[in-house]
């Protein structure tokens, strides 16, 4: 699976989709924008070493030689984790200047699933619009939104449910996932 994490908040989704891969014993390769790496010193404790540690393999994000930039790389699909516009915005025209965008060109082109963990609020007309350009395209947008049926005790909770259900557009069950079982005590 390939992960990108680019700039917008909310970095520790992509550190949690590394983490989980590993528990599912699914090969990682990480791609991580400049920004990213600004967005992890504010809202981690985390060195860019200790993230890439977390994967199997981490790519430079100038080397648009990688492996990942090829359709020939057989991956199961990419997650955007989190997605800044920005990077939606690359994907979505095509023009991408980066491993991070250019691999996510290659899995829309290989017909793979391509997850965008779009970190943002409000969306204007012009974010939806890129939304729905990208959902007609193949890509899947999946914003991170607490799912509160499952009754998080924890921000960590929060993340991990996101993560999951994210996952499980790969087919991948992650044991932290509470799945709906539904209403209690109702009719």
């Amino acid at each position: 699976m390939v992960v990108g994490i680019s700039g917008a908040s909310g970095v520790i989704y992509g550190v949690r989709m590394l983490d989980a891969l590993r528990d599912l014993g699914v090969e990682s390769h990480l791609v991580v924008s400049r920004a990213a790496l600004l967005t992890l010193s504010q809202e981690t404790d985390l060195s860019p070493d200790v993230l890439s540690s977390r994967a199997d393999v981490t790519h430079r994000l100038a080397d648009v030689g990688a492996s990942i930039a090829s359709g020939s790389f057989k991956a199961m699909g990419m997650v955007v984790a989190p997605c800044s516009v920005k990077t939606m915005g690359e994907i979505a025209t095509g023009v991408t200047s980066s491993l991070l965008t250019r691999a996510a060109d290659v899995t829309l082109k290989e017909r793979r699933p391509l997850v965008l963990m779009v970190r943002e609020t409000p969306f204007h007309l012009g974010h939806l619009r890129t939304m729905t350009a990208l959902t007609k395209m193949g890509a899947v947008i999946a914003p991170p939104l607490p799912a509160l049926y499952a009754r998080p005790r924890s921000i960590e909770q929060m993340v991990d449910q996101s993560v999951g259900r994210v996952l499980d557009l790969f087919g991948l069950d992650w044991a932290p996932v509470k799945r709906w079982t539904g209403l209690k005590g109702g009719e």
